[in-house]
């Protein structure tokens, strides 16, 4: 634990632990001061007069009326008199908005039974999944026969390890949240003070009521966000070490097993997270309606309008804490990630010898599997609770300035909530698709059991949309914005555009970022000339990935828009949002299963469960790009929504005295020109501030990693020693030293909890201190700024990020042996062009062969094959003869393919070269090596019983490390060559080459593109919006909303 610290550690280290405690305060306070500041503020301007001062800082407001009011004027309108403001007024006591509830006592049943059922049924779905991966033991002892043989030592390694990254994650989460509890008082006591703070009749007044209901649902949003990322972390450290578990099983078994857990992990965090969420915030609608609720006689009066500006804070107090826990989780995950890489890929222990992935002997590892947790499910949950809060909240505000979503009552006014009601049900019937219907059997059913299950998912939810929005909807509604009258079949429309919208920016997405496509492999392949290449290919790659998405996104939009206005938006939002626990089941599944790998590796398991684990890891890194276009493109709608629902509330001024924005924003006023760029800017500054963030604390775990290395006795030594040599020590009875992963877990926490407060001060702060000096055109032109800028910059950052994490995977499952030439110097050579032709042909792993191996031998006479064929003999062979050498055929087995297929025919030139044999079993190759080496190959039918299996060319790279390390080194180093199938000569680019080490470097600077500063970007142009939308009633309090130094071209009436 953070507590247990040995005594003899750096001093800085020790000093962090005693500190933590006084700079979460210190930060607090700092917040506060902001807080008192804003409030000193507001008592200037209470004692300056009334709301609307004829002159203040030496500038006279001007007198001309609004673009619209002129407009309306050319047209031939009569201009309002002055005495008519309160004809203007709305129906209500004292100009406020309350409608006749038509809502009978089904109208009111029919929400509750369908909101709340469904979230109950959510809840026992998760109940369910978890019970499920809970009867999963982490004693192989207790499990089945069917589990491969798993020794003592390695079942008690494994517990510690686990209970090492539960603590750890733990740890973090507390004391982030420790901040988190004084953010919210403190942001609170803001949110009440500012908020109440509004006009009536044109006067400043202070309604403490609302501010308090909004402070009310703030605290509610935050400490909901704080619970659904405790428990997708929770679920997700229970589950990585049963995922590992279950991929010992053997065969289908193991397959089927490890991916279910995984995946029914995930959901419930999916499913619960939701359920919790809806439930929450229609409760709150429920209070909120009853305090806004005016009986005369029998006939109730609600001011909706005012019901959901206060529900509007349940977003801001997610996204609020969304912010933190994703730049907090983000900094935690990726310094300990690019320290490690680093450390252990590119650096290198003793005498540079590289270490494996999450080896158990770099100090950094069990932080970089911490910070999965802590990163990418606690930080994501908390961000994508805070876009269903804000979708939510958003459509309902925009909903609630409709004359006649009003009077369709209830059931209309919280349409929103059964589009999630809908997406728990349709997500729950689908999910058995990819546990039961068509489980994964083996590697190559994961990626394609994921993608059916979201497609089939997207599908069902475009059936159910159609009968919630004609059920629910009124026949037709007048929409702000839109000349004609609005139909339930176009807001349908919208929902399906944004759901199958987000579907299509998710898989174009994953063609950017999967190393299945060609963008990924071209980035990969850069790297044969080193780090910067592979770096240029991939910004490049990062550029063109947004052209796609950002087209659809203005596609949403101009439908949406021109369909249903800005509500039309928000339900895009929504329908791109519905399928939520879908997306968070696939997302949690990647981060699960990628601590499944670690925790195999650091037990030192069987080199089959590490496969399996990694096949899950790679398809869920291939899923989690998909899941991350959602968030973007979901991100970028509800901040337009969000937009236009803070335009809806400074449009609508109930004393008539201030015209407000009438809900048109010119862009070529000064204030909105020059906020807009400014705008713009804001999200550059936020990632230069969390990637540099990154940077130091990266920099920091390298340098831990090094004096561990350099003064724990023995750790050096372990760690240079691979699988069978510290099996050696084991059974010799030398004892093999494990570092301080304490330390590293307290250098991450500090870093993080240090480094996200500025980040979360700009993006809170800034349209706070715009609307309060410059108004609300400025906010306007602010958000606009922020938006388009945030879209093109996640987008692009995200997808940079993803394709170098998986070129690099690409090359270390030997995707990149085979396609660069190793230059002999000696005139045979082979040409660029016709290398990269053989190369198309016959590349990776299984394109390698290994010098000097003996051919694979069988029990069958010579001449017969297991298939009952003639086995062909075959005198002097030699790459030589080999295709595009030659005009002999020999079809090659894929990769990863071993006994059991059909034999092969074979055409080859008559010579006096040595006798062969050749037999389909040759994958990884026959006798090769040196000119004067002979080259023996055997080809005929396979699954021959007691065949015995040539040795893969990546054992014997691996023996080689011990047997002769100088050759080894230069293996590596690209100084000497190694043969293909077909005789060519390349440059090993494998794990631990000097390829691969280019490939880390990418992927190391990748890691803050993708998971730091990319995911945040949502955060930030989501909660700039939903801060204005909260703070709107007080930035109209100022000189009528056009700020203190009245910049904006607001008129009174």
């Amino acid at each position: 634990k953070m507590s247990s610290a040995p005594k003899d550690m750096p001093s800085p280290v020790r000093s962090i632990r005693h500190t933590q405690q006084g700079k979460l305060w210190r930060h607090g306070a700092g917040i506060l001061c902001v807080g008192l500041c804003a409030a000193l503020c507001l008592a200037v301007y209470q004692n300056a007069g009334d709301a609307t001062p004829s002159i203040l800082l030496g500038k006279a407001l001007p007198s001309a009326p609004l673009k619209a009011t002129a407009s309306k004027l050319a047209e031939g309108d009569a201009a309002p008199a002055e005495g008519d403001a309160a004809a203007a007024a709305p129906a209500g006591v004292g100009g406020e908005k309350y409608v006749t509830d038509t809502s009978d006592g089904a109208g009111m049943v029919m929400p509750a039974v369908v909101i709340f059922g469904c979230g109950a049924v959510g809840l026992a779905f998760a109940a369910y999944l978890f019970y499920t991966v809970s009867l999963i033991s982490l004693d192989s002892e207790e499990e089945d026969e069917k589990l491969v043989a798993s020794t003592k030592a390695s079942d008690e390694e494994l517990k510690v390890i686990y209970e090492t990254i539960r603590e750890g994650a733990k740890s973090f989460l507390w004391a982030e949240y420790q901040f988190c509890f004084v953010f919210i008082v403190v942001f609170g006591a803001i949110v009440l003070v500012l908020v109440s703070h509004t006009t009536e009749n044109g006067e400043a007044v202070w309604k403490w009521d609302i501010g308090a209901l909004t402070c009310l649902s703030f605290v509610v949003g935050g400490l909901t966000s704080i619970l659904s990322g405790y428990i997708g972390m929770m679920v997700a450290v229970y589950s990585n070490a049963r995922t590992a578990v279950m991929a010992k099983k053997d065969g289908a078994e193991g397959w089927k097993g490890s991916f279910n857990t995984a995946f029914r992990a995930g959901g419930v965090m999916g499913y619960s997270l939701v359920a919790i969420s809806m439930m929450i915030l229609y409760m709150l609608a429920l209070v909120f309606r009853e305090y806004f609720t005016k009986m005369e006689g029998e006939t109730r009066t609600v001011n909706y309008k005012e019901l959901f500006e206060c529900l509007a804070g349940y977003g801001l107090g997610g996204s609020a804490i969304a912010m933190f826990g994703r730049v907090g989780g983000g900094i935690f995950t990726k310094a300990a990630d690019v320290g490690a890489d680093l450390s252990g890929k590119v650096i290198g222990v003793g005498d540079g010898k590289k270490l494996d992935e999450d080896s158990p002997y770099n100090p950094g590892v069990i932080a970089d599997n911490v910070g999965d947790n802590v990163g990418d499910v606690a930080g994501m949950g908390s961000d994508l609770f805070g876009s269903f809060g804000e979708a939510s909240c958003a459509a309902m505000l925009i909903g609630s300035a409709s004359i006649a979503i009003e009077e369709g009552g209830w059931s209309a006014l919280v349409f929103p909530l059964f589009i999630s009601s809908a997406g728990i049900i349709v997500c729950l019937l689908v999910s058995f698709i990819a546990t039961d219907l068509m489980p994964v059997v083996k590697e190559e059913d994961i990626e394609t059991a994921l993608k059916i299950q979201l497609f089939v998912t997207s599908l069902g939810m475009t059936v159910a949309l159609f009968f919630i929005s004609t059920i629910v909807l009124p026949a037709q509604m007048d929409i702000q914005g839109v000349a004609q009258p609005v139909t339930p079949l176009c807001l349908y429309a919208c929902a399906c555009a944004g759901l199958w919208g987000g579907c299509a920016i998710g898989f174009i997405t994953e063609y950017y970022t999967s190393h299945s496509y060609q963008p990924v492999r071209d980035v990969a392949r850069a790297a044969e000339t080193g780090a910067a290449t592979n770096i240029i290919y991939g910004l490049a790659l990062g550029y063109q990935s947004a052209i796609i998405p950002v087209c659809i996104i203005s596609v949403i939009i101009f439908l949406s828009v021109k369909f249903a206005g800005m509500y039309g938006v928000a339900v895009a939002a929504l329908g791109m949002l519905s399928t939520l626990s879908t997306c968070l089941a696939i997302d949690v599944y990647g981060p699960i299963s990628d601590n499944a790998g670690g925790i195999a590796e650091m037990c030192e398991m069987d080199a089959s469960v590490r496969d399996k684990t990694d096949a899950l890891d790679a398809a869920g890194n291939t899923t989690a790009a998909i899941g991350k276009g959602f968030a973007i493109g979901s991100a970028a709608l509800v901040s337009l929504a969000l937009f236009g629902a803070f335009v809806t509330r400074v449009s609508a001024d109930p004393s008539g005295k201030m015209s407000a924005l009438a809900g048109d924003v010119n862009l070529l006023s000064p204030i909105v020109f020059a906020s807009l760029i400014f705008g713009a800017m804001v999200p550059y500054w936020f990632s230069a501030m969390t990637m540099k963030s990154v940077g130091e604390a990266a920099n920091a775990m390298v340098k831990e990693v090094a004096r561990q290395w350099a003064e724990i006795p023995g750790l050096s030594d372990s760690a240079g020693l691979d699988f069978h040599e510290r099996q050696e020590w084991r059974a010799q009875g030398r004892q093999l030293v494990k570092p301080d992963y304490q330390t590293c877990i307290a250098i991450a926490t500090t870093a993080s909890l240090r480094e996200m407060v500025p980040p979360g001060a700009l993006v809170i702060l800034t349209p706070i201190i715009v609307g309060t000096l410059f108004g609300v055109e400025a906010v306007c032109g602010l958000l606009t700024g922020a938006v388009a800028s945030s879209v093109q910059l996640a987008i692009s950052m995200s997808n940079t990020g993803g394709a170098w994490d998986n070129s690099k995977k690409f090359c270390e499952k030997g995707g990149l042996n085979g396609w660069f030439m190793f230059r002999t110097g000696d005139g045979t050579d082979m040409s660029e062009e016709d290398f990269k032709k053989a190369a198309a042909q016959y590349n990776g792993d299984s394109c390698l062969v290994v010098p000097g191996s003996k051919p694979a031998t069988a029990s069958k006479p010579q001449g017969q094959s297991q298939a009952g064929g003639p086995m062909m003999m075959v005198p002097g062979w030699t790459p030589a003869s080999m295709p595009p050498h030659s005009a002999s055929t020999m079809p090659m087995m894929a990769p990863g393919q071993a006994f059991g297929y059909p034999s092969y025919s074979v055409q080859v030139p008559q010579s006096g070269r040595p006798k062969g044999y050749v037999s389909s079993q040759m994958v990884m190759g026959g006798r090769f090596g040196t000119e004067e080496e002979m080259c023996e190959v055997v080809v005929a039918g396979a699954d021959f019983g007691n065949a015995v299996e040539a040795p893969s060319f990546k054992d014997w790279i691996s023996k080689l490390a011990t047997t002769d390390p100088e050759r080894y080194r230069k293996i590596m180093e690209g100084d000497e060559g190694v043969k293909t199938v077909d005789g060519r000569t390349c440059v090993y680019a494998g794990k631990k080459s000097a390829v691969h080490a280019s490939c880390v470097v990418g992927d190391t600077v990748g890691d803050p593109f993708k998971d730091t500063s990319g995911p945040a970007l949502n955060i930030v142009m989501k909660l700039m919006a939903i801060i204005s939308v909260v703070f709107a009633d007080f930035f109209m309090s100022i000189n009528s909303g056009n700020g203190i130094f009245i910049s904006g071209e607001i008129m009174t009436m």
